[in-house]
């Protein structure tokens, strides 16, 4: 079939086809008609109603956006029509050449008011649809860890970050306008967020410029608040959206209080009141417009306007100050004449006071929370969150009294013996029977010393592990030939107590890598002949516990020490030289290992928390360990003969009560001993009195050269009257 178009139906140059002008067509035959009623049944289905773009929207947006867009819906209807006359035609009728592709002006008009409305229409919908998030940044909310002493009393404040929020009100009207004139002098007026601001801020961001800047305070505070620092379009988008809702539901003033009070001003301080106490060691009530101006500098990045950084540091920071100072005269919140004051910058402090104690308050807080992270279970970054209250087991008067002790041993130091006193190192700890650890000594100065010296593992313990052989002994008996039966060991067991007596094994003299007989060394090289155990421990005669060692095993001797709260890793190579005292214990294990002695052979790991708590809540904490190192009849033994090593070195010291005592097994009396070592580079003391034990050591390492132990060349006074004993009696007093 042909079909006849006529002349008025030819294609134009716009090569569009008009509906109305196709002409009847002819009869068609059986098939055609068939065709026919197929293509009417098409075109009904197609005719059939279908959801139109607002109910669909409305469908998967929900019902909180059909009251508006239903709204909307005239409009629209009302507007297609011109729209589709704009509908752009190509080639464009009536023009030639590359004209033929240019939109008309009535196009252009056309695609910028769709543009707008779409635009417009999609910020409508994306506000409707945001909301002001329930749950806040958590490091908006982050606060001090605080500490307490064992009587509930206040200890120390700490944590990743400084804050106190401050009211509005206590902050002065300076400072306020001294952080809008530098951020955000329209903040009172403006609706939350700034156009012209986050045009510029997404261009840098999509440049991978400068980043800073940009946003209102109400921007700022809801990023601090409620979204991350990164700096991408979809965050600042959804940060505008928020900072429109918000200005809509909170006053002004209570935008820029919480804006104040979790804005990062460095120093580990976020808040304009630990700001002002870390930069110029006053409340925020105290500031001036000239300090405040310098604290707003710190909005734009700490790192870069902290003046003690490095000089140019200090050219930003008052560069920056002297314009927010001008900005506030421009704006009308300080007047030219309080300007005229304000010449010179105000200078902060070097360092942060809020972190500069360097008090002993310090070690005992870093024990505290190494001990309460393990405990509790408490992951670095949810401590370092803060909000945690942690009750220690530190006595703050044996605090006192055993810093007091070891500050004047160190003062007479220096004057006595200046050169040796640069060079000395005193470590002290009380730790109570049941693992309480009631006081350490650390160092003179937690600024300047990284490390805790009541918890290095530096020299060793000497003579000072004589009662660890001993008990060892006690409990296991001997074997003096290699398949022989074990024999049982009392207090009356005699020994060889002459000086360098060689050790021997079941096959004769043990020989040592250099080809020598090993031999222990007595004090002052002094002989004793045969000499019953206690009686050697009472005196501290190395050489009996040299062999008893040999005769117990010395893996049986290192197990009884472990057990009794000495660590595995201080200990070197399971020689001979292991009995008389190479392993090099801390003094907190010192104390904890004396204090398995007071506690009838019982050792409970050394502990410094006792409670934790976080918002009201108290946490579950590990129980420490409670195991038996030793029988009770053991522990009584070695502690018998321990106090009477204390009667004899120091008669004058006996407690009163301390005749009856020492033979009672009361844990009342006083037992103690002295330590040495062979190569003068370690004096200890560890005495234990009503169930609590101290040890204390002094040794000289110089620290710019080598961790090696020096020769203490006199600095720790004589055996009977040391350095050690005197600050052990200083801070265990009074006796009995």
């Amino acid at each position: 079939m042909q079909l006849k178009v006529p002349a008025s139906f030819r294609a134009d140059e716009t090569m569009q086809l008009r509906v109305s002008d196709i002409p009847d067509l002819p009869d068609m035959s059986e098939g055609d008609a068939a065709g026919e009623q197929k293509a009417r049944s098409s075109k009904n289905r197609r005719k059939a109603p279908r959801p139109s773009v607002f109910d669909r929207i409305s469908t998967v947006l929900g019902p909180r956006l059909a009251p508006l867009l239903a709204a909307l819906a005239p409009y629209v209807a009302r507007v297609t029509p011109y729209a589709r006359k704009l509908r752009p035609q190509y080639p464009r009728p009536g023009r030639t050449d590359w004209r033929r592709w240019i939109p008309s002006w009535r196009q252009w008009l056309g695609g910028f008011l769709c543009s707008i409305g779409l635009s417009g229409m999609f910020l409508v919908v994306a506000y409707a649809a945001t909301d002001v998030p329930d749950n806040i940044n958590s490091y908006a909310t982050q606060q001090d860890n605080v500490y307490f002493w064992a009587d509930g009393t206040p200890m120390a404040r700490t944590g990743w970050v400084q804050r106190q929020a401050m009211p509005l009100k206590d902050i002065p009207e300076d400072v306020r306008w001294a952080v809008l004139a530098a951020e955000n002098a329209s903040f009172y007026s403006d609706p939350g967020i700034s156009l012209k601001g986050i045009s510029r801020a997404l261009f840098r961001t999509i440049g991978q410029g400068d980043t800073q800047g940009g946003s209102t305070i109400t921007q700022q505070y809801v990023k601090n608040v409620y979204l991350n620092q990164n700096q991408t379009v979809s965050r600042k988008f959804t940060e505008a959206m928020i900072a429109l809702k918000l200005d809509n539901q909170m006053s002004k003033d209570d935008i820029l209080e919480g804006y104040l009070n979790t804005s990062w001003f460095g120093r580990g301080t976020y808040g304009i009141q630990r700001a002002a106490q870390a930069y110029y060691g006053k409340d925020v009530g105290e500031l001036n417009a000239s300090e405040a101006a310098f604290l707003a500098s710190l909005l734009k990045g700490a790192g870069l306007y902290d003046p003690t950084l490095n000089p140019a540091n200090r050219a930003r920071a008052v560069e920056r100050w002297s314009w927010t100072l001008d900005r506030m005269v421009d704006i009308g919140k300080l007047s030219r004449a309080e300007r005229a004051k304000y010449t010179k910058f105000p200078e902060p402090l070097k360092s942060n006071p809020l972190y500069d104690t360097g008090e002993q308050s310090d070690y005992l807080v870093e024990l505290a929370s190494q001990y309460a992270k393990k405990a509790g279970n408490i992951s670095d970054k949810d401590f370092d969150l803060g909000g945690y209250q942690i009750y220690t087991t530190f006595d703050k008067k044996r605090e006192a009294q055993l810093t007091d002790a070891v500050t004047k041993a160190r003062k007479k130091a220096q004057k006595d013996d200046p050169k040796g006193a640069a060079t000395a190192h005193y470590g002290a700890s009380s730790v109570a029977s049941d693992g309480r650890i009631l006081a350490v000594y650390g160092g003179p100065d937690h600024r300047t010393q990284g490390y805790n010296e009541s918890n290095a593992t530096t020299v060793p313990a000497g003579s000072a592990f004589q009662p660890f052989v001993y008990a060892a002994g006690l409990e296991h008996g001997v074997h003096k030939t290699r398949e022989g039966d074990t024999e049982k060991v009392t207090g009356q067991t005699l020994y060889d107590g002459d000086n360098l007596v060689p050790v021997t094994t079941p096959e004769g003299p043990y020989w040592d890598r250099n080809g020598r007989k090993a031999a222990a060394e007595n004090d002052g090289g002094r002989s004793y002949g045969q000499i019953s155990l206690h009686r050697a421990l009472e005196l501290s005669v190395n050489t009996p516990f040299m062999q008893l060692g040999m005769d117990t095993g010395l893996d049986v001797v290192r197990s009884t020490a472990e057990k009794s709260g000495l660590l595995p890793s201080s200990f070197g190579a399971q020689v001979p030289a292991l009995s008389t005292g190479s392993s090099t214990p801390s003094a907190i294990r010192m104390a904890s290992g004396y204090s398995t002695f007071a506690a009838g052979g019982k050792h409970t790991e050394p502990y410094s928390v006792r409670l934790i708590s976080r918002n009201g809540t108290k946490l579950a904490l590990e129980a420490p360990a409670t195991t038996r190192a030793f029988g009770a009849d053991v522990a009584e033994e070695v502690n018998s003969a321990l106090a009477d090593s204390f009667s004899t070195a120091h008669p004058d010291d006996v407690p009163s009560s301390q005749g009856q005592a020492a033979r009672s097994g009361s844990l009342g009396r006083v037992a103690g001993k002295a330590g040495t070592t062979t190569d003068d580079t370690a004096a200890w003391y560890i005495g234990t009195a009503r169930a609590v034990s101290t040890a204390v050591v002094v040794y000289r390492i110089d620290l710019t050269k080598s961790l090696e132990p020096l020769p203490l060349k006199g600095l720790a006074g004589k055996t009977d009257d040391s350095v050690p004993y005197g600050i052990w009696s200083g801070a265990m007093r009074p006796l009995g």
